[in-house]
């Protein structure tokens, strides 16, 4: 890690120190909101813009100079590393990531080769890109966990009952827990090679594995996790996750080795705090929708939150899922001023 990154308030937050002033960084802020962002991917498709690396960088950084947010985010999306070990997927835009032909047998298994650094040199060409740019501002990586890249495979794209994931989970154990065990060895050589390049903290997105009770979760989903959380290769590097509608689920988060926990808008942060244990930072969790309340009502759940998280050992602030595309950016700088102010 570059001596100048050691003090930075995102870090030392997920080392539960207390910096000078709760850092802030939003999901999802590389991107939509941004109308320099939308500028530059004119004609140009998701998949498309992950895989340049000057674009990666430039969308990268657009947040970080117009928000003074204290940790950048990489620009990418879960499925790339699915996608650049062979898999038919592409992400339709207002839909998703849409998989050509979806893996529920031992023969669609069979197509989920090793990822290797050069499968995505383009990621690691950006990351020292923006290690040089960002300087003393601290990069994100990130990956999908198995559960929900195991979601998309087994579906065929984004599910709201994740039907065909459950089944395949319940009747054949063997076959699930081999699917999800090699997607653990994709994220963690994904995430390996972000940080290998230069990254200073990387987040694991378990986006639908709310859809699962904390039986379940412990059972099918995390040992697998876990195996991804705890790679040696992630050593020394504070590890975040993240999953949506998670309430029930936090102490078992907890134990499934990252150093923070992200909690989504659903529970207040003083709750999670309890739930996940003293060994956890939180990182958290404004309802994005707030951002289009009144100023006065927007300041005061900003507030709410800073107040909350202060109860934790180490708080990141954040927004409890990510930035939505219609959001005023000027709204998302406000909100950066009076977290800082806190």
């Amino acid at each position: 890690m570059q001596p100048e990154l050691a003090d930075a308030p995102f870090l030392q937050a997920c080392r539960r120190e207390r910096p000078d002033h709760t850092p802030v960084w939003f999901m999802r802020q590389a991107g939509r909101a941004l109308p320099e962002y939308r500028k530059l991917r004119e004609g140009i498709a998701m998949l498309d813009a992950c895989r340049a690396p000057d674009m990666i960088a430039e969308i990268t950084l657009q947040p970080v100079r117009r928000f003074g947010v204290d940790a950048a985010i990489l620009f990418s999306d879960i499925v790339l590393p699915l996608v650049a070990i062979g898999l038919d997927i592409d992400i339709v835009p207002g839909v998703g990531p849409v998989v050509g032909e979806p893996v529920r047998d031992r023969a669609g298994l069979a197509g989920l080769r090793p990822l290797g650094a050069g499968d995505v040199d383009y990621v690691t060409e950006a990351v020292g890109i923006l290690v040089r740019e960002l300087g003393a501002t601290p990069l994100i990586g990130f990956a999908g966990a198995p559960f929900t890249l195991a979601s998309y495979l087994v579906e065929g794209g984004p599910s709201r009952t994740h039907l065909h994931t459950k089944a395949l989970m319940y009747s054949d154990e063997a076959l699930w827990h081999d699917l999800l065990d090699r997607l653990a060895d994709i994220s963690a050589a994904y995430l390996a090679t972000q940080v290998a390049a230069g990254a200073s903290a990387v987040q694991l997105f378990d986006s639908w594995v709310g859809a699962l009770d904390e039986a379940d979760y412990r059972r099918y989903v995390m040992p697998h996790s876990a195996k991804v959380l705890g790679s040696p290769a992630l050593a020394g590097v504070p590890r975040i996750h993240f999953g949506v509608n998670t309430g029930e689920l936090l102490s078992a988060m907890g134990e499934a080795g990252a150093d923070v926990v992200g909690v989504d808008w659903r529970l207040g942060l003083d709750e999670a705090t309890r739930r996940i244990g003293p060994d956890r930072a939180v990182q958290g969790n404004l309802d994005p929708a707030a951002l289009f309340a009144p100023p006065a009502v927007l300041e005061e759940k900003v507030r709410d939150v800073c107040a909350r998280g202060a109860k934790a050992p180490g708080h990141v602030f954040n927004l409890g899922h990510g930035v939505m595309p219609e959001t005023d950016p000027g709204v998302l700088a406000r909100v950066v001023e009076i977290v800082h102010d806190q």
